[in-house]
């Protein structure tokens, strides 16, 4: 298991917040949940900004489209990746 490379400290990746936290694989579904625990590409979010609402990552489209954006981003200069090898390992391009 990877730490993760989107943040050092534990706590809400959006708020700050260190109550009620849930680890967010960013890119999920069949075999990306694993990559983005093999490259640390993973946020803790409260519960409600998580799963448990409304505004949460896996029902708002912008927040994922954001979360995945950024991840990409910090991922090609962590592992100095061209937008190509990010494609050919997540099979999209978010940027």
């Amino acid at each position: 298991m990877a730490k993760s490379i989107m943040q050092k400290d534990k706590e809400c990746y959006l708020t700050g917040s260190t109550f009620n936290l849930h680890e967010h694989h960013i890119f999920f579904g069949t075999g990306l949940r694993k990559l983005s625990e093999r490259y640390g590409l993973k946020v803790y979010l409260r519960g409600d900004l998580h799963n448990l609402s409304d505004k949460g990552v896996h029902f708002n489209k912008e927040l994922d489209l954001r979360l995945k954006k950024e991840a990409q981003e910090k991922a090609m200069k962590h592992y100095k990746w061209s937008k190509e090898e990010f494609i050919n390992k997540f099979g999209k391009n978010y940027i």
